[in-house]
């Protein structure tokens, strides 16, 4: 399946590429999130009507992740959870936990930009996150992980 691609798509490319993707991808992924349409030569003609609007979209969109990647850099996240003596948790720490301490601490951040590429944190300690925002900009959080304890003593 030839589609053309109307934003940047990571792996793929970028706006304005022609790519031959599997269709089920392009059928069931691409077209229905607005990242691509098939290549007729009918919507190739509206592409290029459309082209500067479509960058300067993505401009915008790359702009507003840049700015929320530099809020959240100055984040300093303290999680409590509760733990045994030997500092793994009860549980674990997923995505939503470290999503909704962002959004709390003042940056909002979904679920899905959150990237633990070692699955759940499930011990005590300092932790790198990454946070996704666009395909060109991540962000790095420093997360403190403390026993509940501690928490309750702290505040």
């Amino acid at each position: 399946m030839d589609v053309i691609l109307l934003e940047k798509v990571e792996n793929l490319g970028v706006i304005g590429d022609r790519v031959k993707v599997r269709s089920g991808y392009g059928r069931n992924f691409l077209i229905p999130r607005g990242k691509a349409t098939l290549a007729t030569p009918a919507n190739i003609a509206v592409f290029e009507a459309r082209r500067a609007e479509l960058e300067a979209k993505q401009a915008d969109e790359l702009a507003a992740a840049q700015v929320r990647a530099v809020n959240v850099a100055k984040l300093e996240i303290s999680l409590s959870a509760k733990a045994g003596t030997e500092g793994k948790l009860y549980g674990s720490l997923g995505t939503a936990d470290i999503a909704e301490a962002c959004t709390a601490a003042g940056v909002p951040v979904r679920r899905s930009e959150v990237r633990l590429p070692d699955g759940p944190i499930r011990t005590l300690g300092e932790h790198s996150i990454e946070l996704h925002f666009h395909s060109d900009v991540n962000a790095v959080i420093r997360i403190s992980v403390i026993p509940e304890e501690a928490a309750a003593q702290s505040g």
